[in-house]
């Protein structure tokens, strides 16, 4: 659910979503005593005014942080006992923002606010996470470095990561994929196994203090840098061009010209026909690929190029004068 002003408003009963926009644009809106402007977010314990009169909406927008315990899973399927939604049991309906691993603890965020879901989840937005991670053995310099530029897992490669040691069991780890079990699946590819992990940071919210098992509501400060962070990765993907030099973009990208543009696609088929006649032909066909083009020679020398103008599908030939009658050599005709 997507809590801008105008739904805000729309949702309450009081006008319509574009009526909204109108009473916002008119500065008839006002959100704590402060003229609102279009595009501004509702946040949670904020007072909406238009034309002085309070507006209600029994649906208010819920971002809450969750220091999840191991074992808690992070669902909304009520058939499973360990889901994260009973756990909290919250009074709204709300939904986790991605997954923890089962084994896994620490930071989850939660909210009833559809939007933004999807654009901290969006890979492409970079949006890092920073995990605590225990393992069974000795940490080397070699692993590290190992870990940092890139493991194959799950047929393919995983993205540069930045990695510190904090001690020799323990090291801290950010990402900004979210692979299946990705950290422990990069542990396992190099003979270690984890002990324990720990989510702790999520872009710009920490988890702190929090306790095991308790969940807080976000903080108005970290709401709004939050939004801009989203505002500016998506600025940032949406200003990204493909490289030139991508054979695989180039083809694709010829390969729509072709389907949408019907001269280039026949240039192309005449080319193939041309590169496939321009072939020697192979022994088990030579004498049907040579009967099928003395075949298509013949049809094309019955062919005899229109003369003169067309009346519906009668032809009119112009007459031409006769030059007068010399005696000469009597010719066969030819047949057509």
């Amino acid at each position: 659910m997507e809590y801008r002003l105008n739904r805000y408003i729309s949702g309450s009963g009081y006008c319509s979503r574009r009526e909204a926009d109108q009473f916002i644009k008119d500065g008839h809106v006002t959100i704590n005593g402060k003229r609102a402007t279009i595009g501004m977010r509702i946040l949670p314990g904020q007072k909406v005014e238009v034309r002085g009169e309070l507006i209600k909406n029994e649906i208010e927008p819920v971002y809450i942080a969750f220091n999840k315990p191991a074992g808690v899973v992070s669902t909304t399927d009520v058939s499973d006992r360990s889901n994260i939604i009973e756990y909290i049991s919250h009074e709204q309906r709300i939904f986790p923002i991605g997954r923890l691993d089962k084994d896994s603890q620490g930071l989850i965020l939660l909210t009833n606010d559809g939007d933004i879901v999807n654009k901290i989840l969006r890979v492409g937005n970079n949006h890092k996470k920073e995990y605590l991670v225990r393992v069974d053995r000795p940490i080397t310099k070699e692993f590290l470095t190992k870990m940092a530029e890139g493991v194959p897992i799950l047929d393919r490669v995983t993205r540069r990561c930045e990695i510190k040691e904090i001690n020799p069991y323990t090291f801290q780890i950010s990402l900004v994929q979210g692979l299946n079990r990705q950290i422990r699946r990069m542990c396992e590819y190099f003979d270690y196994e984890v002990v324990k992990l720990e989510r702790i940071q999520i872009m710009n919210i920490k988890l702190g203090n929090l306790g095991q098992g308790n969940y807080r509501d976000l903080a108005p400060g970290e709401l709004e840098e939050l939004f801009d962070l989203l505002n500016k990765s998506k600025d940032i993907v949406q200003a990204r061009k493909p490289a030139n030099s991508n054979k695989a973009i180039n083809r694709a990208l010829q390969g729509y010209d072709i389907k949408t543009n019907y001269r280039k696609a026949n240039i192309v088929s005449k080319q193939a026909q041309k590169a496939k006649a321009d072939k020697p032909l192979s022994t088990s066909t030579e004498g049907i690929d040579r009967e099928q083009v003395k075949l298509e020679t013949t049809i094309k020398k019955k062919k005899k190029g229109g003369s003169g103008l067309r009346v519906g599908k009668s032809r009119v030939v112009e007459k031409k004068t006769q030059p007068p009658k010399q005696n000469s050599p009597i010719r066969k005709g030819r047949k057509v």
